[in-house]
């Protein structure tokens, strides 16, 4: 089974998680809002998928960040601190199986080819 993680109220994720339901993958759903996310998980995830591609920088929690606060993200520790911290600046949804990071954020295409193998 995969792991989703994620927010339950953003609006990518509910996409993700219809689409999940509506093609009956079966899934574990993970809010960091809830249950928050350790560093060593972030530091795996960095690992395959670059932090740079985990901080979202799109969102309204980095918007919301100064200028100074932003210019202070320049390496994988700075990410991850900040990633732990503020868990809503984590790129949404990340789905997971046995510990790979199998696809990042929500695209139709890419979660058919994915999961409908």
């Amino acid at each position: 089974m995969i792991s989703v993680y994620g927010i339950k109220n953003c609006n990518t994720v509910k996409n993700a998680l219809t689409w999940l339901d509506g093609n009956k993958v079966e899934y574990e759903f993970h809010d960091y809002k809830k249950k928050g996310i350790t560093a060593d998980v972030l530091k795996a995830w960095s690992k395959q998928v670059g932090w740079e591609s985990l901080l979202n920088r799109k969102g309204l929690t980095w918007k919301q960040l100064s200028d100074a606060e932003k210019a202070a993200i320049k390496t994988e520790g700075d990410a991850i601190k900040l990633m732990t911290e503020k868990t809503s600046i984590i790129k949404r949804p990340l789905i997971e199986n046995k510990g790979k990071v199998i696809l990042l954020g929500f695209d139709e295409d890419a979660y058919r080819a994915e999961l409908k193998k």
